[in-house]
């Protein structure tokens, strides 16, 4: 398997497996990406190059966004000054779940951002979305506390606040990793 940069024309692509994931979740039970992601803040990331596709073939078999920025109100100003890296929307395709895709996507993305200088490799999950901490937790995350309050809209409560990080380091993740060429082949 392949991981590359998403490009533009792959919005419409990461817009329906998002579709996917969430009504995936809706059957387990979760209210988690219920709310359509904007197309344009898809690009945006797209375009900033942080946005990563794995492709077995022509089939995306997972996504991951990498970004050096951190969503505004979690992480303190003494976390933000240590030299982190971020992921979200880490995604598996149905199709190829069960073959530790998503855990060798975060061994690639802390194998990165160690390349990058970067000492932690940072998300936030879902705050209701237990299965999915325990996963992080059971990925090598330690829990460094959930923000329940700061959300996006009139600061109301934070859906996506529960804190974890690992520190980065060099991994033998197993994709070729043609993220730093210009073209997916």
């Amino acid at each position: 398997m392949k991981i590359s940069i998403a490009r533009p024309d792959d919005v419409v692509k990461l817009l329906a497996f998002r579709e996917e994931a969430a009504a995936w979740l809706t059957r387990l039970g979760s209210d988690q990406w219920q709310r359509p992601y904007p197309a344009d803040r898809l690009l945006a990331t797209i375009e900033a190059g942080y946005a990563f596709m794995v492709m077995d073939g022509e089939v995306t078999a997972a996504t991951v966004t990498l970004t050096p920025d951190a969503e505004e109100g979690l992480w303190t100003e003494v976390e933000l000054s240590e030299p982190s890296a971020f992921i979200t929307k880490l995604t598996v395709a149905r199709t190829h779940a069960g073959q530790n895709l998503g855990g060798r996507l975060l061994d690639w993305a802390g194998d990165r951002a160690y390349s990058t200088g970067a000492k932690w490799l940072r998300l936030d999950a879902w705050t209701t979305n237990e299965a999915l901490q325990r996963y992080y937790l059971g990925q090598g995350f330690a829990h460094v506390r959930t923000v329940l309050e700061g959300g996006a809209v009139n600061g109301g409560p934070r859906v996506s606040g529960w804190l974890a990080q690992r520190p980065t380091a060099p991994a033998d993740h197993g994709f070729e990793d043609v993220s730093r060429s210009s073209s997916r082949s």
